[in-house]
């Protein structure tokens, strides 16, 4: 159980890392670098956009229930 927590873990750490690079920088980062910064929308946020911040929430809410459940694992086994 442990591990299959710590593969997950690893997994979301790995997804949470591609989604924040993949924003819409608000000046020069990261998504800047990679033509992020080439496009301004004037009306506001893209669908697009909107769904990488839900896909982002979520994945982010994962990865922090995963902790939570892998440290109660852990502290039950000793």
């Amino acid at each position: 159980m442990v591990l299959g927590f710590s593969i997950a873990l690893i997994v979301f750490s790995l997804l949470l890392m591609l989604l924040v690079l993949m924003h819409k920088g608000k000046g020069g980062g990261l998504s800047d670098m990679f033509g992020g910064g080439m496009q301004s929308s004037v009306g506001g946020s893209s669908v697009a956009e909107r769904n990488l911040d839900r896909i982002t929430l979520v994945i982010g809410l994962l990865w922090f229930a995963s902790i939570i459940v892998l440290g109660i694992l852990m502290k039950t086994n000793n």
